[in-house]
């Protein structure tokens, strides 16, 4: 067994990489504020193509159907290229998926000549969100295992879960913008949702350009992750197939699940938030009105978040549930930073087994409908979720050496649940209503609760702290 490092950035040959992992943690901000636009893309199509709830979530199929698609070849490249190289293709592809959407505007433009038909303009923006996608597949296969490895492998759950905050800040802003440009409206009321949802994601195309340029003269070590099973260096371990590993396959099934959690409730909270709370107190809206009136930055946030709904009670109005939506992203950020604390200090999978409890609890009494503090719930969702996705990928490639690359690409390609689940939560929405559609995710967390509290003896190991396999695989 190789000598331990000394630090949470300092890796066992006595390298320290704060500032390598400072660079690879901005491209987790880059896909949370993508993953945030597209969270409040949902309703905007509902809105203005008369979608239902499942028929908008064609959205989330396109967006992880990019992650499936590509998920293997960004695994296989990432080992002939290095994370380097992965990192650079990976910026490149998602630069080409951001200047897609102005052609997918002009075509959203013929729309009203009669020339194409609505449903063209949606496939259009569709592509953009599949070919963005493609690209940060590149960079979550690479970054994810890559901040596992540099430093002290006893930190890798902390140094992921801290990564993974800077995509908690991009998931925060992401529904900000997109407020601004999907439910924009021009001086007479009309909406300019579809002129303008271009502007952001050019934007995103310009800023990744420029990181592609600063990753490409900066120095980044191709750091080997430790190889606690010898797959490397046992001619019969090393014939074993990664899926041999139970602790690994249960976290492509755990992954596709949680994020099938996830992606449901970030896709809907909009019509959660519509729908589903009690009447707003009126002196919410005077609170707004004042706050609204004492800054010119603040009265372009906070005006319009609430509005009389047909049934005649003052209500969350579209453009004031996507505004929350970065609130409960808040709490996933505020998670994200105390679990990663928690992570120093106690077992991660068990960490993973009682936040996984902690969201069963709190899907259900979202789904009975218990008023404010059904509301309560879901924003509570947000937290408990924060640690999961991080810390399901590093207990899914512990230990798997020069294989955790490929086995990176299948945990990746497990993200293709928030694909599915949308459609099927949004389904159960349409009968029923939006409370009840929330159990579907619960049945997911329960699964994941489960991985959290059996990997142990999956894995055969202690836990990431002791990296002690205590027997054979």
């Amino acid at each position: 067994m190789s000598k331990k490092s000394t630090g949470l950035f300092v890796t066992s040959d006595g390298q320290n990489v704060a500032f390598t992992f400072a660079l690879v943690s901005s491209l987790f901000f880059l896909w949370g504020f993508c993953n945030g636009m597209i969270d409040v893309m949902d309703k905007h199509f509902q809105n203005e193509l008369g979608l239902t709830k499942a028929q908008s979530a064609w959205v989330q199929f396109a967006h992880y159907l990019g992650y499936f698609l590509m998920a293997i070849p960004a695994g296989w490249l990432a080992t002939k290229l290095g994370y380097k190289g992965g990192i650079i293709m990976g910026l490149v592809l998602v630069s080409v998926g951001g200047f897609w959407f102005v052609p997918a505007t002009w075509v959203n433009d013929m729309v009203k000549h009669g020339d194409v038909t609505a449903n063209m303009a949606f496939l259009a923006f569709l592509t953009g969100v599949c070919l963005i996608a493609t690209g940060l597949t590149f960079l979550e296969t690479i970054a994810n295992p890559y901040t596992t490895v540099l430093g002290d492998l006893r930190y890798a759950a902390t140094r992921i879960n801290l990564a993974q905050s800077c995509n908690g800040v991009g998931w925060i802003l992401g529904p900000i913008v997109g407020s601004v440009y999907f439910y924009g409206t021009d001086a007479s009321g009309r909406s300019t949702g579809n002129e303008t949802l271009y502007i952001p994601y050019v934007g995103v195309a310009i800023v990744v350009l420029l990181l592609a340029v600063v990753f490409y003269f900066s120095r980044i070590p191709d750091i080997k992750m430790e190889d606690d099973y010898h797959l490397d260096d046992n001619t019969a371990n090393a014939s074993k197939s990664i899926w041999s590993h139970p602790h690994f396959t249960m976290a492509v099934a755990a992954q596709f699940l949680y994020v099938a959690a996830q992606a449901g409730i970030f896709s809907f909270f909009i019509n959660y938030m519509v729908a589903e709370p009690p009447p707003i107190p009126a002196s919410w809206q005077e609170t707004m009105n004042r706050l609204a009136g004492s800054s010119t930055l603040l009265k372009d946030w906070l005006t319009g978040w609430f509005e009389v709904n047909p049934q005649g009670v003052l209500a969350f109005s579209d453009k004031g549930a996507s505004n929350a939506v970065s609130l409960g992203l808040i709490c996933f950020l505020v998670g994200r930073f105390s679990g990663a604390w928690l992570l120093k200090k106690y077992s991660a999978h068990k960490v993973l087994g009682i936040y996984g409890v902690a969201n069963v609890i709190a899907t259900l009494l979202v789904f009975f409908k218990l008023g404010w503090l059904s509301v309560a719930c879901v924003f509570l969702t947000y937290f408990f979720m924060s640690i999961m996705f991080p810390t399901i990928f590093a207990l899914g490639i512990f230990g798997l050496g020069a294989r955790a690359k490929k086995a990176s690409s299948y945990i990746v390609m497990a993200i293709m649940g928030g694909a599915v689940l949308p459609k099927l939560m949004g389904h159960v929405a349409d009968i029923y209503d939006m409370s009840r559609g929330f159990i579907v995710p619960m049945f997911c967390f329960i699964f994941v609760a489960y991985y959290g509290f059996a990997w142990s003896k999956l894995s055969k190991a202690d836990g990431l702290h002791g990296v002690q396999v205590t027997g054979k695989h």
